[in-house]
């Protein structure tokens, strides 16, 4: 997928929206959190969930606050800028 394709991807995550290398490098970012401070598996992917269906994700970005859904969701006490987690 294209730059540019991937940008368009409304309600992509990174994985989805073509982005391999970003999405890469978000894991190895989230396998380096201490445990203590993930999200349990359940959550995170509940979390998720709702990104993909907010008008503000778009090519694995949140348009609201600029981070990747995915790194975010992550962190046990991170929480959604647009309030929906």
């Amino acid at each position: 997928m294209s730059e540019s394709a991937a940008e368009t991807c409304i309600g992509c995550l990174l994985w989805e929206s073509g982005r391999a290398e970003i999405y890469e490098s978000v894991q190895a970012h989230i396998e380096k959190i201490p445990l203590k401070d993930r999200a349990e598996d359940a959550e995170y992917d509940k979390r998720l969930s709702y990104c993909r269906a907010c008008t503000h994700l778009i090519g694995g970005t949140c348009m609201k606050c600029g981070c990747y859904p995915e790194l975010r969701a992550a962190f046990r006490t991170q929480r959604c800028p647009a309030k929906k987690w």
